[in-house]
């Protein structure tokens, strides 16, 4: 027997959609988030888009050159927190076990 077919309702698809129209996030990521496939979401978002009077304007070339950057500059500050909170740790350690039982 084959799978049974998800349905959704069109509340939950205008939800969905909006949280890629309203938020700005990518179809990909909330596809990821919410479950769905990535084309199922994109059809709902421009079936929704189509339904608005006045949708928001797509991205430009400046904003998404700036949310690149933003987000090149995010991970590179991630991988240093965790550099640090490994070197901490590691300090941490090398002066537990170097202090002799007279210098506690």
């Amino acid at each position: 027997m084959g799978a049974t077919r998800r349905k959704y309702t069109p509340q939950y698809r205008r939800d969905a959609a909006h949280l890629v129209i309203d938020t700005g996030r990518t179809i990909r990521a909330v596809a990821e988030e919410i479950g769905v496939g990535e084309q199922l979401l994109g059809r709902w978002v421009a079936a929704e888009r189509a339904r608005m009077d006045d949708p928001p304007p797509a991205v430009d070339f400046n904003e998404r050159a700036e949310l690149e950057r933003l987000r090149a500059e995010n991970a590179q500050l991630r991988m240093d927190r965790e550099f640090l909170k490994k070197a901490a740790a590691f300090f941490v350690a090398e002066n537990a076990s170097n202090q002799t039982p007279r210098s506690q």
